[in-house]
């Protein structure tokens, strides 16, 4: 049980994370698609990907630093051009660390990976999101 609750813990780190960096400023708000596929090797089954859809506002892609939950601090944040990798760690009842990289493509788009390892277990996530309007 505490398996899956890590692994539903990531698609939220995922929501947290684009809109506070530099290179994200760049980023159009509005309505956005993310995809993401997770692997956990040694499990008897593979999580099939997710789709949703969240909304960006103006002040989502201008916030800094990067925000995080009261169970996890995202540091070591290091932007290089259109990437931005970071370190998360995690405490509690979901405690782990992970890292993990964004790659924007222009203003609508972006895609990453992330790793987390916790409780003797790593899950590796790929990820990749596209703007596809304007917030309803």
């Amino acid at each position: 049980m505490k398996r899956c609750a890590v692994c539903l813990l990531l698609p939220v780190l995922f929501l947290l994370l684009p809109g506070a960096s530099a290179a994200a400023e760049k980023m159009k708000p509005g309505m956005w698609e993310i995809t993401s596929t997770m692997e956990m090797p040694g499990m008897p089954f593979q999580p099939p990907p997710q789709t949703i859809r969240h909304c960006y506002t103006a002040q989502d892609v201008q916030q800094s630093p990067v925000p995080s939950d009261s169970s996890c601090e995202v540091s070591s944040l290091k932007q290089s051009g259109n990437k931005v990798n970071w370190v998360v760690d995690c405490s509690g009842e979901m405690s782990g660390r992970g890292k993990g990289e964004i790659v924007y493509q222009g203003d609508s788009a972006y895609s990453g990976t992330m790793s987390m390892e916790a409780e003797g277990m790593t899950m590796k996530t790929k990820y990749k999101a596209k703007r596809i309007g304007d917030c309803k």
